[in-house]
């Protein structure tokens, strides 16, 4: 023990060695005239906790940096003045600073509203002002003597919308103070929000001088609104009277959410205990600041410094940013000073006549101003709070901690960058922008205790009941129907459309909302004659819900929220059913079209004709007189299509023709046989328009639903407005038809005409869709939190099998009814273009075996070409050559029969045909 304490007073010896000299060096440059004292304001609120936290962080900042920074040339001097929480005070501070101090910068003041009027004396008289004021409505690019060093209160918004949009919450109530600083974060909190379609449902302003009653009467009007959101921005004394009359009035509780700043998260250790208690399950963000050992020993020299200091305190306070920025800031402007080498203080004045001056005319502009400006506006170096980097003026911060108050502290549940949103660490193993509730680094504990995540809406007390418009008079009872009880007057509506409701409301979401149906008539009427009435009567506040059959339009949707719609899209028509087709006494023909039938006729013509040629020569049965042979030509061919001929090929060449012919006639007359049975199978209805373009040429009436949009759609596809008729009885005005008063045609959405067919399947036939649509869905006002959680019950409502259930119930068929989707709208004729494959490997095969014969013909008859008898007498001997017949004769050149030389070549075709003679 002994030896210990002799090594710990060698060493405090040795240390106290090392500060003496240091302080002799320093005294030997002061007392040889060496260093420049440089004057410099320091305006704060000495009262609160945040000025006498500064003052003590900025007097250690001298001292640690002047006491490794010895042979410096030049010392800050602060020069401090209370602003006592006053706009006015903090102007005359600046004043007297520079017209009686002359002052070469002011540190402060910290509060932006203060500091606004600080700054613009700055820019007259060319002194830079280095605050922490952190409104976005100050900027050192329009006030060039305005340095920021603390970031600016934008740069916290990511965060808080991170937290936003990781919970789904879609409408927020943001609070805030009533100066710059407060509303400041305003625009730039809607711009982030839009992108994840968050609304700032309402915005709650509070003047620093408001009065308790005006602060609870403020939070009964916010317990009214359905938002369970709220975002507070403001600083820490009107904060603290906030939240306590927040639990007050029971708002602390589940169900709600509270977010905070930066400003009062970063000074949460330095709130009274009883606000802390008021505040429990609050989340907050703040700028993160590194661990290190050597802030952890400044905490403690700070704490025992700041308690002799301010033996007052009634409670523990903690160093925060704020005091590390302050710190910084002075080292900064030390380093700048030096940097500068700022002389003695001169301000020049203008040349004006002196009976018209101001303070600030008097005081005049510095001259080292711009010089100490440049110095500091670009400064980069690592301090306590971490990396402190000012570019062009103003201090960058990308790292914040998410912190939830719990018990007497804040804890810290994750961090956001701008690169990786929220994670777990500072490098997180990812690579992209997420914000996921498992990126957190544990759970939340939310208000009152609860650990599950509040939905970020409820009913108010002042609606109990969410009010359900429904149209009245629907001609398609299976939609909607509204009843009145005969005993007790309650409203009662069924259909389709109330069932999907009442399921996704009463068993789809995740909390117990109580409604009630609320018919609606048109003035002047007893039914519900327009819809687009219907739903506007939710942006007049007479409804918060229609339900019905009401399609998603455009010019509906500018003043209400659609869900995702529950029911298929599209506009298509209904027409009547033709007649049997297969009653066609031609219905045989129908098939193949009559380009198909004179091409198979053509083809049947040439293979015989072909094959009569190559086998004529070898095979007797291809002989005869010329009626025979012609007949053969066409029952060779012809009798293929039965493979019923007797006549047998000997011909190599032939049998190829036989078997690819046969291959063809064989794919002709199976896809033949498979279009009539289904014309005279399947096909037995037939719509009478299939097009509704045919419709438009042919000028029929076509018929919509009275009251309905497509009306105007259909004279906006090119319909005569003549032609287009308003019914209400769609069969009667089917049944009469174009000509009889009635129409050719209904165009209507598709579950109405599923309606309608259900009933009519066997009369009338869809034909479509012809439009798109988007279909029906529940209209909601205008930015309802509801409109998420019902789509998406509706998602998970359709993709289950109660839908089905609910479809069965309202829309089930009649049992003598085909299935629409079993009848098919046309039928198309079979066509060239289907076996031109075919048809070609027919006919290059046919024509190369017919080339193959009659070079060999020629080959083997190529001494009678080469003799020198006429073309008449070479003609006939190579038709003598092909019937092989010989007269015996001597004579190689005898004449033959024909006379006229000039037909010779006609001859050997008119002997081929007709062969022998004999």
């Amino acid at each position: 023990m002994a030896k210990l304490d002799s090594e710990y007073s060698s060493s405090s010896s040795s240390s106290l060695l090392v500060l003496l000299l240091l302080s002799l060096g320093s005294l030997h440059n002061v007392l040889g005239g060496q260093v420049i004292k440089v004057d410099v304001g320091l305006i704060l609120d000495k009262d609160t906790i945040v000025g006498k936290m500064t003052k003590t962080c900025m007097d250690m900042a001298l001292e640690d940096f002047y006491a490794t920074n010895h042979n410096f040339t030049t010392r800050l001097v602060l020069h401090p003045r209370d602003s006592k929480t006053d706009v006015v005070e903090a102007a005359y501070a600046a004043i007297d600073l520079l017209k009686n101090v002359r002052v070469q910068a002011i540190l402060g003041p910290q509060s932006s509203t203060q500091a606004e009027f600080v700054i613009n004396i700055g820019n007259k008289t060319q002194v830079p002002v280095i605050s922490l004021a952190t409104s976005p409505f100050l900027s050192p690019k329009e006030n060039p003597y305005f340095i920021r060093a603390a970031p600016i209160a934008s740069a916290q918004i990511g965060a808080v919308v991170s937290i936003i949009k990781t919970f789904s919450w879609r409408q927020i109530v943001l609070i805030y103070e009533d100066n710059s600083y407060g509303s400041g974060i305003l625009p730039h909190l809607i711009d982030a929000l839009l992108p994840i379609n968050t609304q700032v449902r309402y915005q709650s302003v509070i003047s620093l001088s408001a009065t308790d009653d005006y602060i609870l009467g403020e939070l009964y009007k916010l317990q009214t609104i359905q938002t369970r959101v709220f975002v507070v921005h403001m600083l820490l004394p009107l904060a603290s009277r906030l939240f306590l009359k927040v639990k007050e009035v029971g708002m602390m509780r589940q169900g709600y959410v509270w977010i905070i700043t930066d400003a009062i998260t970063s000074l949460l250790d330095s709130m009274d205990p009883t606000h802390i208690e008021a505040m429990q399950g609050v989340i907050g963000v703040k700028t993160y600041v590194p661990r290190s050992k050597e802030l952890d020993e400044f905490r403690k020299r700070w704490r025992k410094r700041f308690i002799q200091e301010n033996p007052d305190i009634e409670h523990e306070c903690e160093l925060n940013i704020y005091g590390l920025w302050a710190y910084s800031s002075v080292k900064a402007l030390a380093m700048a000073t030096e940097k500068a080498q700022i002389s003695k203080p001169k301000f020049w004045k203008p040349n004006t006549n002196g009976e018209n001056w101001t303070d600030l005319d008097v005081i005049g502009a510095s001259e080292m101003g711009p010089m100490l400006l440049q110095s500091i506006r670009n400064m980069r170096f690592n301090d306590l709070s971490g990396e402190f980097n000012l570019v062009d003026g103003e201090l960058q911060s990308s790292t914040f901690q998410i912190v939830n108050v719990i018990g007497k502290r804040d804890w810290e549940v994750g961090f956001w960058t701008p690169k990786y949103g929220i994670s777990k660490h500072l490098m997180p193993d990812k690579d992209s922008y997420t914000t996921n509730k498992d990126d957190l680094i544990k759970p939340i504990i939310w208000p009152g205790e609860s650990y599950v995540v509040p939905k970020g809406w409820e009913m108010t007390a002042m609606e109990n009941r969410l009010r359900v418009g429904v149209p009245v008079g629907n001609a398609f009872y299976g939609f909607i129907k509204v009843e009145k009880h005969p005993q007790t007057n309650d409203v009662i509506a069924i259909g389709f459309c109330v069932d999907v409701f009442k399921e996704v409301m009463d068993h789809l979401l995740p909390y117990a909302i109580q409604y009630e149906f609320i018919p609606f008539v048109s003035p002047g009427s007893n039914i519900t004659i327009s819809y687009d009435e219907l739903v506007y009567q939710i942006a007049l506040d007479k409804f918060d819900v229609v339900v019905g059959d009401v399609t998603i339009k455009t010019n509906r949707s500018k003043f209400v929220d659609f869900t995702m719609p529950f029911t298929e899209s599209g506009v298509a028509m209904i027409v009547p059913i033709k007649d049997d087709e297969s009653k066609n006494a031609w219905i045989f023909m129908k098939p193949l079209t009559m380009d198909m039938w004179l091409i198979i006729l053509a083809l049947f013509i040439f293979i015989g004709f072909v094959v009569w040629v190559l086998e004529h020569r070898v095979n007797k049965e291809f002989r005869g007189p010329p009626l025979q042979q012609v007949g053969m030509i066409f029952w060779f061919s012809f009798s293929t299509l039965v493979f019923a001929h007797t006549e047998k090929v000997v011909n190599n060449l032939s049998r190829f023709i036989v078997v690819v012919w046969v291959f063809v006639v064989l794919v002709v007359t199976s896809s033949y046989t498979a279009s009539l049975t289904s014309m005279l199978t399947v096909q037995k209805l037939q719509p009478t328009i299939t097009n509704i373009n045919d419709l438009i040429k042919s000028g029929d009436y076509v018929g919509y639903p009275e009251g309905s949009y497509i009306g105007e759609l259909l004279k906006s596809m090119g319909f005569d407005p003549s032609k287009v008729r308003a019914v209400q009885a769609f069969n009667e005005a089917l049944s009469k038809g174009s000509t009889n008063g009635g129409v050719a045609a209904i165009v209507d959405e598709i579950p109405y005409l599923r309606l309608f067919l259900s009933k009519y399947c066997s009369k009338y036939v869809m034909v479509g869709p012809t439009h798109n649509s988007v279909g029906f869905g529940f209209a909601f006002a205008k930015g309802s939190p509801l409109v998420p959680d019902v789509s998406r019950g509706i998602l998970s409502l359709k993709e289950g099998e109660k839908m089905n259930e609910i479809i069965a119930k309202w829309f089930s068929k009649d049992k003598g009814c085909i299935d629409q989707n079993d009848i098919r709208v046309t039928f198309g004729s079979l066509t060239v273009k289907s076996f031109k494959g075919l048809f070609l490997i027919i006919g290059v095969s046919s024509l190369f075996a017919f080339i193959v014969f009659i070079s060999n013909f020629l080959y083997e008859n190529k001494t009678i070409l080469a003799s020198n008898c006429s073309i008449r007498q070479k003609v006939a001997m190579m038709v003598s050559s092909f019937d092989k017949r010989k007269d015996g004769s001597s004579d190689r050149c005898k004449k033959p029969i024909a006379v006229d030389e000039g037909m010779a070549i006609s001859t050997i075709a008119t002997t081929a045909i007709c062969g022998d003679k004999q």
